[in-house]
């Protein structure tokens, strides 16, 4: 089902390549095939594991039947529920074959109509995909932010480093809906607000992507928050947009405006680089004769919040949770 036969070959061809003395010549090559291992690894050495951790427990949990020993039985069982649980996690990896789906991401987050509600769902949103991810074991950067006129976040745009992490998150993409009693109006009346979710890999180096410098508007000013006298006292906050496609991209975390701009230009080559595969793909399943949607397409998200329960729909599914204050 893994196919790890194949994925065990490979690991072995890419230790010969590392153990090679010119390997570190091309420094940023070495470091693609090093994660390439360390991808594969995460598979083989993982199934390994949970083969002998599952055979053990084959052996064991008879035995510990016959004497019963309860709380060795309770600690079997247990294994058998992690082995369960980290097949699982194997299984929807194997459903994440895109071309993309194992690269690190940018997600981006844009409040809509609503005023300072929508910043304030927008901030929600953040603090919720941040400790996502650090669940996930990911690293977590701030690329960019605009803090709201009152509260919350106009926008923010964070980059998620970690295994599949844009195949986790181009589910995220598209519009989400907030209804709840707002606590910035004093009549106590039920709001809506909206925001937008976008999510665009991160392109390697042996990627090539050309960017025409009369495509580009670069557009300097001062960065906003903390960060001491440098960043607030000079134009250090980058800003591109990319005419042709209307691509805009920003980032104001780095400490110069060449950083800001470095790191403006590898996001906007993302954008581009998934818009092209995205094409490619809409082509391919037009000639299959496809017409059931492509994942990451834009879904609408609605969560409406009160003091009684807290209502999560998702597609036609309904789900009642009791909500405790």
């Amino acid at each position: 089902m893994f196919d790890l036969a194949a994925k065990e070959a490979r690991v072995k061809e890419l230790e010969t390549l590392m153990g090679e003395s010119s390997f570190w010549n091309n420094s940023e090559q070495a470091q693609l095939i090093i994660n390439e291992c360390r991808d594969l690894r995460a598979w083989t050495v993982s199934y390994q594991e949970l083969k002998t951790k599952f055979e053990n427990c084959k052996e064991l949990l008879p035995e510990a039947y016959e004497l019963n020993e309860e709380s060795f039985i309770e600690e079997l069982l247990r294994d058998l529920d992690s082995i369960e649980k980290v097949l699982g996690d194997l299984e929807v990896q194997r459903m994440l074959s895109g071309e993309m789906d194992n690269k690190d991401c940018y997600l981006t987050i844009n409040s809509g109509a609503g005023g300072t509600e929508a910043c304030d769902w927008a901030q929600m949103l953040s603090r919720m995909y941040q400790r996502w991810a650090a669940k996930k074991g990911w690293k977590i950067e701030i690329i960019d932010f605009v803090d709201g006129d009152v509260a919350g976040l106009k926008s923010i745009t964070l980059r998620f480093q970690g295994s599949y992490a844009y195949g986790y998150s181009k589910a995220e993409k598209g519009v989400h809906r907030l209804v709840r009693i707002s606590p910035f109006d004093s009549n106590a009346k039920r709001h809506t607000s909206f925001a937008s979710v976008d999510v665009s890999p991160e392109i390697t180096t042996d990627i090539q992507v050309e960017i025409k410098p009369e495509d580009v508007r670069v557009d300097t000013f001062r960065s906003s928050g903390a960060g001491g006298q440098h960043v607030n006292k000079t134009d250090s906050a980058v800003r591109l947009t990319h005419m042709p496609t209307g691509i805009v991209v920003s980032c104001q975390t780095q400490r110069s405006q060449v950083q800001n701009k470095e790191a403006c230009y590898q996001m906007l080559r993302s954008k581009l680089y998934e818009m092209e595969v995205l094409e490619r793909e809409k082509a391919l399943n037009t000639l299959k004769g496809e017409k059931k949607k492509t994942l990451g397409v834009a879904k609408s998200a609605i969560m409406f919040f009160n003091l009684i329960r807290l209502l999560k729909t998702q597609g036609r599914k309904l789900k009642v949770v009791t909500y405790k204050p």
